[in-house]
């Protein structure tokens, strides 16, 4: 069964991998690259300030333990634990892979992309209930950023698949410890 599922996963990635052009690679590439998205993170930044103002800190340690906990659980625990060859490095189908620039590490499940972008619209998403209409387009975001991966060559759907997963996890967990610190500086501030 598992060896059924490992290549389905391995025929969808050669058939999304296959669908490219020239135009698409540029886009992918800088799709894919984190530093592209420096100015979204900066407005994020500044509308969580806007809304937040001085209990800022609490949303921005809620961010960095979300990134934290996505990151180390794909890179520093699952795949080296899984030790998935990514697919530019599998020797079987790594020549037919239409890769975009570079390999990256030796493994991929799961993708850190996928972990931290998912997790930090999981977070978004939740710790801005009165905009969630608003928030919500960052799922989109982040499979589009996720699906980057497939296309460049560097992850299979599985991976994405796991790391969409963790990041949520990841999400929900940042969301529980910055509302326990905003409630207790909440009863601290009125003597609660």
């Amino acid at each position: 069964m598992l060896e059924h599922i490992i290549n389905a996963d391995k025929d969808l990635f050669l058939y999304l991998n296959g669908i490219h052009n020239p135009f698409w690679d540029t886009i992918m590439y800088y799709v894919t690259k984190t530093s592209t998205w420096i100015p979204f993170y900066v407005l994020l930044a500044a509308f969580v300030v806007k809304k937040f103002r001085k209990n800022s800190w609490p949303v921005f340690i809620g961010v960095a333990l979300v990134i934290l906990i996505a990151d180390q659980t794909a890179s520093g625990f699952m795949k080296g634990y899984f030790e998935r060859l990514r697919p530019c490095h599998d020797p079987i189908i790594g020549p037919l892979v239409h890769l975009v620039k570079g390999c990256g590490g030796k493994y991929g499940f799961v993708s850190s992309h996928a972990s931290n972008t998912f997790g930090l619209a999981t977070f978004m998403y939740l710790i801005f209930p009165q905009e969630r209409k608003l928030f919500r387009w960052m799922f989109l975001w982040a499979a589009i950023v996720a699906y980057s991966r497939i296309y460049v060559g560097v992850h299979y759907p599985l991976d994405i698949l796991g790391g969409a997963w963790v990041g949520v996890v990841a999400g929900v967990i940042g969301i529980v410890v910055t509302k326990l610190i905003l409630k207790k500086i909440t009863k601290s501030k009125y003597g609660l």
